[in-house]
C-alpha cells in the first residue's frame, strides 16, 4: 500500500509541473482512475539519454516523450555546453512533422535562450540533413533535431549534434545525462517566451546550393523516377533539388506525399518494412519509371527500387551502398570510404581495388561521420553520406540525387543499376546479405537472447563451423566496446554474422553475409540462389540458438 501511495504521490508531483494541457489531462485521468499498472510503467524510471539522444512513445510521465522530459533534456544540454565553454554560443533546432515536434523545438529554443545561449529554429518541418548542414553553415556549437525518424506514429525523439555537425558520442552523452539528472524542477529552468531567432529560407537555399557539389557538371540527368516521402518532410526539398539539377520531375505517390504524423497508409513508416512500398510500386506499375526512390519520414534515409521480372524489387541498403561507392570511384573520388561493421564487406573490396582508404566503425553515423578523411560513408539501414563536408550525417536527399545521376548515366549506356550490381558481383564475388530482425514488446526478450548466446555461443550455423566468436562488449583492437556479438564461419563463403540490440527501436537485429564466388555471368543466378539458401539456413539456426 505504501508503494502505491508513493506512486500516486510521484505522479501528482509530475502533474503539478506538466506544462502541456494534453499530457496533464492524460495523467490526471490515470490518477483519477487509480490505474496503478499504467502509472507504474510510466514512473518506473526515466527515459534514458544516450548516444541516440532520446526516443520513446509520446505520453505523460518520465518514461515517455513529453514537454517536461524535453525541457529537462534541453536544460541538461545547455548546462553541458556552458561547462564546455560555449556560453553565448548558437544552438540550431530543427524538427520533423510528428506529433509534438514543433512544441519540443520551441521548448528547446526557450531553454537555450533562458540559459544564456543563442538559439535559432529552422523555418518549418524540414529533413534532418538540413539541420545537420545548418550547424556547420551557421557556425553553431550544437544542434538539436526533434524526430523519431522511421519509428511508429506515437513515438518522437531528440537527437543532439555538436558543433562539428556530427551526432554526439561517448562521453558527451553521459555528461549531458548527468546534467539532466541535476535538473530538480521545471520551475528552476528559465523559459522566456521569445528571444530566439526564427530562421528564414536562406538556410534551405544554402543547403540546396550545397547539393551542386554532389553531381558532376554536365552529367546525364534523364532518369524517370517515382518518389514517395512516406508521409514525411522530404517531398518539398527533394522536388526542389531534382528541379534545380535538371532531372525530370519525379512522379509522386500522392497518398504519401504530404506530412502526416498518423502515417495512415503504412504499418511502420520505414521503406524496409513489409508493405511500406506497396503504393510506390503500384504507382510505378502505372507510369513505368526507371527507378523508385523513397525517403523515410525525416528524409535522412534513401531507399531505391528497380524493375524486376515485371514487378519491382527493393534494393538492399548494402546494394545501394555498393552502387554509390562504385559511382564515386568512377567519378574519381579520393579519401576514405567507411561503413559500419554490420554493413557488407563488399565496400572494402571496392575501396581496395580503387586504391582508396577504407575503415569500419561501430553502428551509427555518429561513428562513421568521425572517420578522418571521410569521403563516403554508408550503413546497411539505407543511410548514405555522400557529401561529408556539407552534411556529416546520412542524407537521403543528396543520396537520391547521386542515385539519379548514376541511373541516368547507365540509362544513356543502355544499362541499369541491376547491370552494375552484376558487374560488381563478377569483379568481387556475390555478397549476399540478409537480416533476422525481431520486434518485441518486452525488452527483456532481447536481453535474454543476448545472454543465451553469450552463455552458449553456437558451434555451427547452416552446417558451417563457427571459427571465431567475438563478444564486442569487450571491444576489439580497432573498435570501442558495444553490445554485440560477431561470428565468422568456416568455408569458402566467408560467412559472417553480427547480433545486436537496435539502438532506436525495440528490436533484436542479426546481420548476415555470405560471399559466393562468381566467374562469369552465367554463374550469377545459381550464386544468388546458393547465397540465399545459406542465409536462410543461418537464420533458422541462429533463431534457435538465441531462443527467438
Amino acid at each position: 500500500m505504501q508503494e502505491q501511495d508513493d506512486l500516486i504521490t510521484r505522479a501528482q508531483a509530475w502533474l503539478a509541473e506538466d506544462p502541456d494541457p494534453e499530457t496533464a489531462a492524460e495523467l490526471a485521468a490515470l490518477i483519477e482512475a487509480g490505474d496503478t499498472a499504467e502509472l507504474a510503467d510510466r514512473f518506473s524510471g526515466t527515459l534514458q539519454f544516450g548516444t541516440a539522444g532520446l526516443r520513446g512513445e509520446i505520453g505523460a510521465g518520465p518514461m515517455r516523450m513529453n514537454r517536461s522530459v524535453v525541457i529537462r533534456a534541453a536544460a541538461g544540454l545547455a548546462a553541458y555546453l556552458k561547462a564546455q565553454g560555449h556560453d553565448g554560443g548558437l544552438v540550431v533546432v530543427g524538427y520533423d512533422a510528428r506529433y509534438k515536434s514543433a512544441d519540443f523545438a520551441r521548448d528547446t529554443a526557450a531553454v537555450m535562450t533562458g540559459a544564456g545561449l543563442r538559439a535559432a529554429v529552422l523555418p518549418r518541418p524540414l529533413p534532418t540533413p538540413v539541420l545537420a548542414y545548418a550547424i556547420r553553415h551557421l557556425g553553431a556549437v550544437a544542434g538539436v533535431e526533434v524526430t523519431a525518424s522511421h519509428n511508429p506514429p506515437r513515438d518522437n525523439g531528440y537527437k543532439v549534434y555538436l558543433g562539428d555537425g556530427s551526432q554526439i558520442v561517448s562521453p558527451a552523452d553521459a555528461e549531458i545525462a548527468g546534467h539532466i539528472a541535476r535538473v530538480e524542477t521545471l520551475a528552476s529552468v528559465p523559459r522566456p517566451a521569445d528571444g530566439w531567432l526564427q530562421l528564414d529560407e536562406e538556410v534551405l537555399e544554402a543547403y540546396l546550393a550545397r547539393t551542386d557539389s554532389v553531381l558532376t557538371p554536365g552529367s546525364p540527368r534523364g532518369v524517370r523516377t517515382v518518389y514517395t516521402a512516406m508521409h514525411g518532410v522530404g517531398k518539398e526539398v527533394v522536388m526542389a533539388a531534382f528541379a534545380r539539377h535538371g532531372f525530370p520531375e519525379p512522379v509522386l505517390v500522392a497518398e504519401q506525399a504530404e506530412p502526416d504524423p498518423a502515417f495512415p497508409t503504412v504499418a511502420f513508416p520505414n521503406p524496409e518494412e513489409p508493405g511500406a512500398m506497396d503504393l510506390a510500386f503500384a504507382k510505378a506499375a502505372e507510369v513505368r519509371p526507371d527507378i523508385v526512390i523513397a525517403n523515410d519520414p525525416d528524409a535522412d534515409r534513401c531507399a531505391v527500387a528497380v524493375p524486376d521480372n515485371g514487378g519491382w524489387r527493393m534494393l538492399r541498403g548494402d546494394e545501394v551502398g555498393a552502387l554509390l561507392a562504385a559511382h564515386l570511384v568512377h567519378k574519381g573520388a579520393q579519401g576514405v570510404f567507411a561503413e559500419s561493421i554490420v554493413s557488407s564487406s563488399l565496400l572494402g573490396r571496392i575501396a581496395e581495388a580503387a586504391g582508396v582508404g577504407y575503415e569500419e566503425t561501430l553502428t551509427g553515423f555518429k561513428w562513421i561521420a568521425r572517420v578522418q578523411g571521410l569521403r563516403y560513408g554508408y550503413e546497411e539501414a539505407l543511410g548514405y553520406c555522400v557529401d561529408p563536408e556539407g552534411v556529416r550525417d546520412k542524407d537521403g536527399v543528396t543520396a537520391a540525387l547521386l542515385v539519379a545521376e548514376l541511373a541516368s548515366e547507365l540509362k544513356e549506356q543502355g544499362r541499369t543499376l541491376t547491370d552494375l550490381l552484376d558487374d560488381l558481383a563478377m569483379a568481387h564475388g556475390l555478397h549476399a546479405t540478409d537480416q533476422l530482425s525481431v520486434r518485441v514488446s518486452d525488452l527483456s526478450v532481447i536481453a535474454s537472447a543476448m545472454a543465451a548466446l553469450r552463455a552458449e555461443p553456437p558451434v555451427s550455423l547452416a552446417g558451417l563451423r563457427v571459427v571465431s566468436a567475438e563478444d564486442l562488449a569487450r571491444g576489439t583492437e580497432s573498435l570501442p566496446p558495444t553490445d554485440g556479438l560477431r561470428y565468422y564461419l568456416d568455408g569458402a563463403y566467408k560467412a559472417r554474422v553480427i547480433v545486436r540490440p537496435s539502438g532506436t527501436e525495440p528490436k533484436l537485429k542479426c546481420y548476415l553475409e555470405v560471399v559466393v564466388p562468381v566467374a562469369e555471368a552465367s554463374d550469377l543466378a545459381p550464386a544468388r540462389a546458393r547465397g540465399q539458401e545459406i542465409l536462410d539456413a543461418i537464420k533458422k539456426d541462429l533463431a534457435a540458438a538465441a531462443g527467438i
